[in-house]
């Protein structure tokens, strides 16, 4: 299976879980009015909800591929009972579990939970930054009622992906005032903030008091956001679900190159058809992703959004000083490498050779395959370190060495009688484990009692962290991290403080991303 599928099957069981069917209100419609106009949404009796909520121009025509303008100002009173489109994007389970009415270039809105009576005026906010491989995604498929019930304001905003998201140029950055291109994308959540600072007090919440957290490239988002010098003051708290953080990134140059393939004509890009480019977007993916190279798709080094590598910035004193929660699931790879044509030692040790050149002998000491049987755990072992592992471990150190709260997490669950895989927390979260995809358990290790404490526990401590950047609660002593502590909190079948082991795979992984001196196993 290639890349274009496997896209169908990121995230899957987060977003198949993250949102149960709504349900039927006979209260009288909430309003809020915020600097575009006055929005009428709905109300379940308990949450007030405003979907649909422009915070930008929609990028199209002469918009696309350039940064998002505030939205313009509407008369009367708006809808925001509907949510608005996704971003363009391949079909798959990510647009399948979506509540949008379909997929549109016109898709820069973001949809609101809060609660119906706010205790106080200044209640903390939670903006969730979702994933989907920087390819697609949907902010209408995660349900932010239950955090809301538990006192936070919850926003989920969509943004550009692909090609109409993350497409660098020549002509681009010749005509951008700021002499740059791409990393449109995370404009858009920028955007997104910016609209949540200046209207989020007008329905009680506290534009001081804002909690950045997201899921896989949703959480590789926020890393790069805590190092954007155009965030400053727009998040007080970051949590980082599964981050694919300090990966590779192309230099504007490179991704220039790689996006003159487009065309030479700004006008003629403008004017392709967006189901073209879309297409042309999954054309430019390779079969299997690289575990050492920089993304062909995704976020760039643009000297303006992202003014050098992650690596760098954590290194410095550039980033937002704001506590952060950072953690994964215990299988994080097989979700992506199962589909892989990768089932024999000899494949594995070519892939390796091609990722790792000189140093493939290392790696195949540190994976070590004897048999065809070994290569699926190692092989997941293998993605999961380099795309996920190692760039958690290496913000929670940077961030810990400047002194700020850090919380690591591990998720340890058993879902469907199987190590939780990528995704798999986010309907724990999100406070959805009734749902279908979740309480239907093969291992008799998981209980639906179970399921509902984790859960319980995860949104209690999550939403703690937004009121105060400590997790820890009634119930739930969270040991803060340092790399002499080491300590983290495990959530399996009960949430319990441990100690994290020896990461010999990682230090080795760490010393060849820093680079250039040779490096041995520890």
């Amino acid at each position: 299976m290639n890349v274009r599928r496997n896209l169908a099957f990121s995230l899957m069981f987060g977003l198949a879980a993250a949102f149960p069917a709504a349900r039927a209100s006979a209260q009288p419609a909430p309003l809020a009015s915020f600097a575009q106009g006055t929005f009428v949404g709905k109300t379940d009796g308990s949450v007030r909800t405003f979907f649909g909520v422009p915070f930008a121009e929609a990028p199209i025509g002469q918009l696309r591929w350039r940064p998002p303008i505030p939205a313009s100002f509407g008369t009367g009173e708006r809808d925001a009972t509907r949510f608005g489109n996704d971003c363009m994007q391949p079909p798959s389970v990510l647009t399948r579990m979506s509540k949008a009415p379909g997929t549109s270039e016109d898709c820069l809105t973001l949809n609101i939970w809060a609660p119906l009576e706010p205790q106080n005026k200044r209640l903390p906010v939670m903006v969730w930054i979702y994933g989907g491989s920087f390819l697609g995604g949907s902010a209408s498929a995660f349900d932010g009622s239950a955090l809301a019930r538990q006192g936070v304001i919850v926003v989920a905003a969509n943004y550009r992906t692909g090609l109409f998201g993350f497409l660098a140029h020549p002509l681009l950055t010749q005509e951008s005032k700021d002499r740059t291109s791409g990393d449109y994308g995370l404009l858009d959540q920028i955007a997104a903030l910016q609209w949540v600072r200046q209207n989020i007090a007008r329905i009680g919440g506290d534009p001081k008091s804002v909690t950045l957290f997201g899921e896989s490239s949703g959480a590789s988002s926020v890393s790069l956001l805590i190092t954007s010098p155009l965030t400053k003051g727009l998040f007080s708290k970051a949590i980082l679900e599964s981050p694919g953080a300090m990966r590779p990134l192309p230099t504007l140059k490179d991704a220039e190159a790689a996006g003159s393939v487009i065309g030479s004509d700004l006008a003629a890009m403008r004017a392709i058809p967006a189901k073209d480019l879309l297409a042309l977007t999954m054309r430019l993916l390779p079969a299997e992703r690289s575990l050492t190279r920089p993304r062909v798709i995704g976020p760039i080094v643009d000297g303006r959004v992202v003014p050098t590598e992650e690596r760098l910035a954590y290194g410095s004193d550039a980033v937002d000083h704001v506590p952060i929660i950072i953690g994964g699931n215990a299988d994080e790879g097989r979700l992506f490498v199962a589909p892989w044509p990768i089932k024999t030692v000899a494949q594995f040790q070519t892939f390796v050779g091609d990722n790792f050149g000189a140093n493939a002998a290392q790696i195949l000491r540190l994976y070590p395959v004897s048999q065809d049987s070994d290569v699926p755990a190692r092989l997941s072992e293998l993605f999961a370190d380099t795309q996920f592992n190692l760039g958690s471990e290496g913000v929670a150190n940077a961030m810990a060495s400047l002194g700020l709260p850090v919380y690591r997490y591990r998720f340890t669950h058993t879902v469907r009688g199987l190590p939780p895989t990528h995704g798999a927390e986010v309907p724990f979260v999100f406070g959805f484990v009734s749902a279908p995809e979740v309480s239907t358990h093969s291992g008799p290790s998981s209980s639906a009692s179970s399921d509902q404490r984790i859960s319980d526990a995860m949104m209690s401590a999550w939403v703690q962290f937004a009121r105060s950047g400590d997790p820890s609660g009634p119930g739930l002593a969270w040991p803060r991290y340092s790399p002499t502590s080491n300590a983290y909190l495990e959530f399996g079948e009960e949430p319990k403080a441990k100690i994290l082991p020896p990461q010999t795979r990682l230090q080795y992984l760490n010393c060849l991303r820093a680079g250039p001196e040779p490096c041995s196993i520890p």
